[in-house]
């Protein structure tokens, strides 16, 4: 049985951190973002791919990361490292793993099955390794939905930038335009399969006013978090994705408002004019739960 709790989790800043460089790996849980993303892929070079696998293994059997969701890019599917990534990181316990170039269903069932057998290997329960698959090329983005639908597994899709626009030959000099319908089609699909969506990674890492632009742009969309490689950056997500004292009010009288209401029987009601029922619980949860991951609420709702 997969957790909902874990699969939902906040997960607004997920940290990019090269599986090769144990001096990053190691205290990296201090910079505090929601989840860590140990890269076997593209930041480690072809002749140094056993090397990062064991110092992943190492570090994660070894260090308390208090909490931060631990999760590892793997190599492609059409590459020879990625069974074997997929072996040495449930065996050193990760928590979930990111599938490199996603492009179909048949991937993430490809990874699944691999993830089950390292599972039985290892002595792990079955199903306590997650998915999420980064999608990297138009084909990708167009079988966005039945990726995301593919295992229950999967909590999330994830837009991968740099090689999108390569394959869409653009530059990304046009404030985020070809990237625009990418963008949407991902974050109906997660919504429609009921996971998460993550944004891109932003890599000019001086440019911090257009890396807040930037992800404001992505929340208003609806995406659930967005992927960076600066521990700089973590703290303008959280304070991007943070509710304001108004919507954080709001929230809690919404959910007050409807536990009463249904203690009374009463589906439908107003509430300042609006009309709410049960279906707006969910949201409030979630302002809820975003306030108390910025240290914004103290209650306990």
């Amino acid at each position: 049985m997969i957790s909902t709790d874990r699969k939902n989790r906040l997960r607004r800043s997920m940290m990019f951190l090269s599986a090769q460089r144990p001096n990053l790996i190691r205290d990296s849980y201090l910079f505090a973002p929601d989840s860590l993303i140990f890269d076997l892929e593209d930041a480690v070079a072809e002749n140094q791919k056993d090397s990062a696998r064991f110092s992943l293994y190492h570090a994660i059997k070894n260090i308390d990361y208090h909490g931060v969701e631990r999760l590892v890019r793997i190599n492609a599917l059409d590459t020879p490292h990625w069974q074997e990534d997929i072996r040495v990181s449930v065996a050193a316990g990760i928590d979930g793993i990111r599938i490199a170039k996603c492009e179909s269903a048949q991937d993430v069932h490809t990874v699944e099955t691999a993830v089950a057998a390292a599972e039985e290997e290892f002595g792990r329960p079955i199903g306590s390794v997650l998915l999420m698959a980064a999608l990297e090329s138009p084909l990708a983005v167009l079988n966005a939905l039945e990726i995301s639908k593919a295992s229950p597994r999967m909590f999330g899709i994830a837009l991968s930038g740099g090689d999108f626009r390569r394959c869409m030959r653009t530059t990304g000099k046009g404030g985020g335009v070809d990237m625009f319908t990418a963008r949407g089609l991902m974050v109906l699909s997660a919504r429609a399969a009921g996971v998460q969506c993550f944004d891109t990674v932003y890599t000019d890492l001086d440019d911090l006013e257009g890396f807040e632009k930037e992800t404001q742009l992505i929340k208003h969309m609806g995406f659930d978090g967005k992927s960076i490689v600066n521990p700089r950056q973590i703290k303008i997500v959280h304070k991007v994705f943070a509710p304001s004292q108004e919507e954080i009010q709001e929230a809690e009288r919404v959910m007050i408002a409807i536990r009463e209401n249904a203690e009374k029987g009463i589906g439908i009601f107003q509430m300042d004019g609006k009309m709410l029922d049960i279906a707006f619980m969910e949201g409030a949860e979630r302002t809820i739960a975003l306030a108390k991951a910025s240290g914004l609420y103290k209650g306990d709702l």
